[in-house]
């Protein structure tokens, strides 16, 4: 028998939450970075198997802005050297470098120009992450390989392929050939788009060696790119958790005044910086009154945030280079299955993500510093079964409704209006706790840069994967589309019934074998969805309103524009 409270909280959904959400039209505050365009995994292998290399075309595809993919793994030694494993987690290889009998090298690209070719042919640029060493060049080579599943414990899989060179000068050399190899393959101009960073996480043992000795792996890496091609924007340090206490200052500070282990100069080149932030959920258990539920933490990825920006805005010769979240997400580990990380196939994952994106643009502001992107570290794994809850944008070729918040965020403009909810949490309540009482319903608005065309996100959002009621969304836009009696609506949406092929694979029975035509409901079912067909609205001196219902964990996107002449 159900509590009287649970009854009571039953009862208290049907009742909608009125929300008013406005936009000021021509009060442009500031750009807006674009969050469609970052995406990596550790399996650098992926995106070439047909279902990767589909996805890597769709994320081509979320324009109008350059998307980059970062992976880890471009360096690794295949071991055995023909075992390139669609299914392996955590893994990727591809016989770069090794050595003949007498210790000389020994280079071979074609692993990783057919990996670079199928971004490039996608329109999706490499964000080139040197690592990890090859088997021929660790210090401790022994055991290299091994084999992750989603039980496994974290730590087997620092192996070999973590450890400092046996020879920095080999090291950097190796660096210098691949370079010279990508100018070579694909032209100068092209590669002076890329970004190139070293290494990943090199504070935790995903770096076997010191810290001394990361700056050491960086001088000799950076040294070789720049060799290669004077012009190419290289950055680091990819440290895990914000800038990990003192980690990252010490890093930038090597950059300025230390001194340079390949050239003996003074500091080393750095054009961004780069760091990683991750939120922390659970899973509560059951009570009398609530059933057992996930509870995502938002506040420990902005945490990070803030610490990281804290001590990035110290600089004053550093403060104004680009930031990059280089790994920005709500849970640790893409590869790994609990009950804490159950939100990865439906709705929570995309709501988190428009709110916490929303909350970092914000910090980037309050602490003054250059953030030009965040990176969600995930994509997909090949020949894994449907909806496995695995962090990933797609499952064997069906987009999860992750995806489609991506979609909505490739369609929002570079300039971002004022605007402001009445059910939006204040961005330090949110840093402090989370969003834990009422839901957060909050609104992101856009235009383009003549003023034509507008793009506003709304989402309801909060922590617990538990019912909560429905918010009534009163939306109005002020001195909007001078000149224009009408505006025209497109309204993208995200819920239950819409842009969702988890809810649609449920009603289905969650089939592991589906057939040909529900594979075909599917697909369709992953894509990004209108919530009804394009409308106008009238517009009077420039003021115009909509009325909407917003679900718990539904986000929309409402693209506007002006009707000139009418």
């Amino acid at each position: 028998m159900l509590s009287a409270a649970v009854i009571a909280s039953v009862a208290s959904l049907a009742v909608a939450r009125q929300v008013n959400v406005s936009v000021d039209a021509p009060k442009v505050i500031g750009n807006l970075p674009s969050f469609a365009r970052f995406f990596g995994a550790d399996e650098a292998n992926q995106a070439i198997f047909p279902d990767g290399e589909s996805l890597i075309q769709d994320l081509g595809n979320l324009g109008p802005h350059q998307t980059y993919f970062r992976a880890h793994n471009l360096l690794t030694t295949c071991d055995p050297p023909d075992n390139v494993d669609p299914k392996r987690l955590k893994w990727g290889c591809t016989n770069a470098y090794t050595e003949d009998d007498d210790g000389n090298p020994v280079y071979n690209w074609a692993i990783i120009d057919e990996i670079f070719d199928t971004y490039l042919a996608n329109n999706v640029k490499p964000y080139v992450q040197a690592s990890f060493m090859p088997k021929a060049l660790a210090t401790d080579p022994e055991p290299y390989t091994f084999y992750f599943d989603a039980d496994s414990d974290y730590n087997e899989i620092y192996v070999g392929w973590s450890h400092p060179p046996t020879n920095w000068s080999k090291w950097g050399e190796l660096i210098y050939q691949w370079t010279k190899h990508c100018v070579e393959r694909y032209g100068q101009v092209e590669v002076e788009t890329w970004y190139w960073e070293i290494w990943n996480e090199p504070n935790i043992p995903y770096w076997n060696g010191t810290q001394t000795q990361y700056f050491t792996l960086y001088d000799y890496a950076v040294d070789g790119i720049l060799r290669a091609l004077p012009t190419a924007t290289v950055g680091g340090p990819e440290v895990a958790g914000g800038p990990d206490g003192d980690w990252l200052g010490l890093f930038l500070d090597h950059t300025i005044n230390g001194q340079n282990n390949a050239t003996g100069g003074k500091g080393a080149p750095l054009d961004f910086i780069s760091f990683h932030a991750k939120g922390s959920p659970t899973y509560v258990n059951a009570t009398d009154s609530v059933p057992g539920h996930l509870q995502m933490n938002m506040s420990a990825e902005l945490i990070n945030v803030v610490d990281a920006f804290t001590v990035i805005r110290n600089y004053s010769t550093l403060n104004s280079l680009p930031i990059f979240i280089g790994e920005d997400d709500p849970d640790s580990c893409a590869a790994c299955i609990s009950p804490e990380v159950d939100y990865r196939n439906g709705l929570i994952y995309p709501s988190y993500t428009a709110a916490v994106f929303a909350r970092q643009i914000d910090l980037a502001v309050k602490y003054s510093v250059n953030l030009q992107g965040t990176l969600t570290w995930a994509f997909q794994f090949e020949d894994h079964p449907y909806f496995d809850n695995f962090r990933v944008l797609s499952t064997r070729g069906i987009d999860k409704p992750i995806l489609n918040i991506f979609r909505m965020f490739g369609k929002m403009q570079d300039k971002r209006l004022q605007a402001s909810s009445t059910g939006q949490y204040p961005l330090q309540s949110v840093v402090q706790g989370s969003i834990r009482g009422e839901s957060d319903v909050g609104v992101l608005a856009s235009a383009d840069e003549e003023g034509d065309t507008m793009a506003v996100m709304v989402w309801n959002y909060h922590d617990n994967g538990l019912p909560k009621q429905d918010a009534q969304i009163h939306f109005n836009v002020t001195d909007a589309f001078p000149g224009c009696s009408e505006v025209a609506t497109t309204h993208y949406r995200i819920d239950q019934s819409h842009s969702n092929a988890y809810s649609t694979w449920l009603a289905m029975g969650s089939p592991q074998d589906p057939t040909k035509a529900q594979y075909a409901q599917l697909k369709a079912a992953g894509l990004l969805q209108m919530l009804h067909e394009p409308t106008t609205v009238k517009s009077e001196g420039g003021k115009f309103g909509i009325q909407f219902d917003l679900p718990i964990h539904a986000i929309s996107l409402l693209v506007l524009e002006g009707q000139k002449g009418k």
